[in-house]
């Protein structure tokens, strides 16, 4: 095992933590590396550098900020194979799913590299009033010091997600990566230290949610938190920031659902139903793991689903013809399990999977698995389960299909199958959802806003929506 790393990094300096946390392989249940953690005393030190850094940061234009984003675009981009590596190594997801990831981070930061060089040129701006006797002009101004939590299923992207819009926004950070998965993060950190941001603009601190992420939240400096991970935290958090009184993002769960109409294209249906369930061992909150399909195609559509699930080959994320790889943890692998089980229970029957599979002794891995006739109101239908399971459920019209999928707490994202423009739009606006994909996979893109409904959260990432939430609004107006 090579020497601990640290995971630590404040006003420019890495610093050893006051504790070590391992960190697992979870294809192979081994010790990948051993990082050096923080604690309250580390977060109070961030944010005391995130504060000084401020005062000059705040100041400095969109394109003096726009370049240095350009630079770790840059920087991500030169070592994107390493960062692929250690993803797929600390998250157990296939090779090519991790570039699916680094990629979504350079696209991230260029977008809003370009977003702040814009901005220099909109400060200021004039507003129409309705009476010539005062002049008004309008100021965009970051919110200052932001603390940044992020999950362990896109390491980096999520990351990316938020860092990219608070730096060009002008807000100084801290950062709080998921102590499942620090490797990506830490890689990503060595990149922005490099790209030449005063030290104090950029700070991390690893450790886990009670040491870290709870002081975090909680600090008076601190005038905005923006999480992504599970309802429960996301109440933790929201309460802890409302101490203070201090703006909250909040990115929480979902169950979402795969509408197949009856005109749908059934091989592009079978293709979407696999990637919005098996995507990510299904660790997605964005999983459409509630699929229903019309009822005049249902027989032929499980059939074929059935087939493709089982065929879906699961394996180490290194293998050359994997398709699906490790969850996160034992943890994790245990929980699902437990639903599964407890859906079998509840009533649902089981298609397939909902096993280890047999050619793999280690690593938590899962069977694809396909359950049908679910309870409306079992747990497998309505909560979110983040693996690899599928529901699938029939319906006979459109109304009713609608009514199934808002039928949740959430409302995060839905897709829709359909050859039918007309009919598919119609559907797609009637979804209580924040992203709606018609005949699409789950692509996403830096330009389009990314939260949900209901208790998937509050406010939106991404787009210009992203930048605005670090942003405060500030109008002057004088008379004339």
């Amino acid at each position: 095992m090579s020497a601990v790393v640290n995971g630590v990094y404040i006003n420019g300096a890495w610093r050893a933590g006051h504790d070590v946390l391992d960190v697992i392989n979870p294809a192979t249940e081994e010790i990948l590396a051993q990082v050096s953690v923080g604690d309250a005393r580390a977060v109070t030190q961030a944010v005391d550098a995130a504060s000084a850094a401020c005062v000059g940061w705040s100041q400095s234009t969109g394109r003096e900020r726009g370049a240095l984003l350009r630079k770790v675009a840059q920087g991500v981009s030169e070592q994107r194979e390493p960062l692929m590596r250690v993803q797929s190594h600390n998250s157990g997801k296939p090779l090519f799913e991790a570039g699916i990831d680094v990629d979504d981070v350079i696209a991230t930061f260029e977008y809003y590299a370009g977003l702040a060089e814009a901005l220099d040129a909109e400060q200021d701006r004039a507003v129409a009033l309705p009476t010539d006797a005062f002049s008004a002009r309008l100021r965009r101004e970051p919110c200052g010091v932001v603390g940044l939590i992020v999950p362990w299923n896109f390491p980096m992207v999520t990351t990316a997600w938020k860092l990219a819009p608070a730096l060009a926004a002008g807000c100084c950070v801290v950062l709080k990566p998921s102590e499942v998965t620090p490797l990506a993060e830490l890689q990503l950190a060595q990149i922005i230290a490099a790209a030449g941001f005063p030290a104090g603009v950029f700070n991390l601190v690893c450790g886990t949610g009670l040491a870290v992420g709870a002081p975090l939240a909680a600090d008076p400096r601190v005038a905005k938190i923006s999480f992504t991970g599970s309802n429960a935290v996301g109440v933790q958090v929201m309460q802890r920031a409302a101490e203070t009184v201090k703006g909250v993002s909040l990115e929480l769960g979902g169950k979402s659902s795969l509408l197949v109409l009856e005109d749908a294209d059934l091989d592009l249906a079978l293709e979407l139903a696999c990637g919005g369930g098996f995507f990510n061992a299904g660790q997605m909150c964005s999983a459409t793991s509630r699929v229903l399909v019309a009822d005049s195609l249902a027989d032929e559509f499980l059939q074929r689903l059935t087939a493709r699930a089982e065929g879906i080959r699961v394996a180490d994320p290194f293998a050359d013809d994997v398709e699906m790889g490790a969850l996160i943890n034992r943890a994790q692998y245990q929980r699902v399990l437990a639903h599964i089980q407890r859906g079998v229970q509840d009533g649902a029957r089981l298609l397939c999977g909902g096993e280890r599979p047999a050619h793999l002794a280690k690593g938590y891995f899962i069977r694809p698995t396909l359950f049908t006739d679910v309870p409306l109101d079992s747990a497998l239908w309505r909560q979110e389960i983040f693996g690899p399971v599928l529901c699938v459920r029939r319906f006979t019209t459109e109304a009713e299909a609608i009514a199934l999928a808002n039928d949740s707490d959430f409302g995060l994202v839905a897709s829709v199958v359909s050859r039918n423009d007309e009919t598919a739009a119609r559907v797609a606006n009637a979804l209580q959802a924040g992203m709606v994909w018609i005949n699409a996979p789950q692509v996403i893109f830096p330009q389009t806003a990314w939260g949900g409904y209901k208790q998937s959260g509050i406010g939106r990432e991404l787009g210009p929506w992203g930048l605005a939430t670090f942003q405060e609004i500030k109008h002057v107006i004088r008379s004339n």
